[in-house]
């Protein structure tokens, strides 16, 4: 399977060194939102999906107050849709869209493919559709779904995957592709792993937002770890998974762990990708 490392939208947060850890506190940060395209048997598949079209014609609606804070750019040629066109693929072909939560920067593009199977974990549709707390009714948005996808739940099941738990079978997917639950940043969040020639992908989503979180002597700047904190679910679970992420990092030489928001891991797997 082809994989392409795709940043479908860029956030560009105020307090530049207390994003990134460098620059003045009056620059722009950056954060990305790093989407995979797979190239599988049977179609496309994309792991997240970013900031969507509709989300770029009707921000207000569809992204709410958190606009403001995350300042993406709005870029259309950074949709998922646009990307999947200038690579001379057709955006109907993505038949299955593999979730690691319904944050609004990662499933914004879904309404961009309405024909797809939208696969994630129960807890997480669970919560968006119904969300049982005040917080997270506020962090969803429910116009991205509107549409009315073709859900995919599961429950956490089967043999384990290095260690961790994880979903196998996924319904019209190849056995290459898993869910990998990693519950904290959401009560239903999940890794994504991906195996290649290569070896694992390991898509961590919001599991943790900084490549110094799952280094040996781990460590974020001060207030991209706030807003980690901030928006976790159950942050003490967040910080459990980060110390199991450090451990697979080490034991496991191949597999290729990444975040979703990280734009040093971005340009480094996307250029390894076109390198291969």
């Amino acid at each position: 399977m082809r994989v392409h490392h795709l940043r479908c939208g860029t956030m560009c947060p105020f307090a530049r060194r207390l994003i990134t850890g460098e620059g003045g506190l009056l620059e722009r940060g950056e954060l990305v939102c790093h989407v995979l395209l797979v190239e599988a048997p049977g179609g496309l598949v994309l792991v997240d999906t970013g900031f969507g079209t509709d989300d770029l014609r009707d921000p207000a609606t569809r992204l709410g107050p958190v606009r403001h804070l995350l300042q993406p750019t709005y870029a259309p040629a950074e949709t998922a849709r646009a990307q999947i066109e200038a690579l001379g693929l057709d955006p109907a072909d993505v038949r299955h869209i593999v979730l690691t939560h319904l944050d609004l920067d990662h499933a914004g593009g879904l309404s961009d493919f309405p024909a797809a199977r939208v696969h994630l974990l129960a807890d997480e549709q669970g919560a968006a559709l119904a969300p049982p707390t005040a917080a997270e009714r506020s962090r969803y948005r429910s116009a991205q779904w509107a549409h009315g996808p073709d859900w995919r739940p599961y429950a956490p099941k089967g043999e384990p995957w290095k260690g961790f738990a994880c979903v196998r079978d996924l319904d019209g997917l190849p056995p290459e592709i898993l869910l990998v639950p990693l519950t904290g940043h959401t009560r239903g969040h999940a890794a994504v792993a991906v195996e290649t020639e290569g070896g694992w992908l390991l898509h961590c989503g919001d599991a943790y937002f900084f490549r110094g979180d799952v280094a040996p002597r781990p460590w974020c700047p001060p207030g991209l770890r706030l807003f980690q904190r901030a928006s976790a679910w159950d942050w003490e679970r967040m910080v459990e998974n980060q110390a199991r992420l450090r451990e697979l990092r080490s034991a496991a030489p191949d597999v290729q762990l990444f975040s979703a928001h990280d734009p040093v891991e971005l340009a480094a797997l996307a250029a390894r990708a076109r390198a291969a």
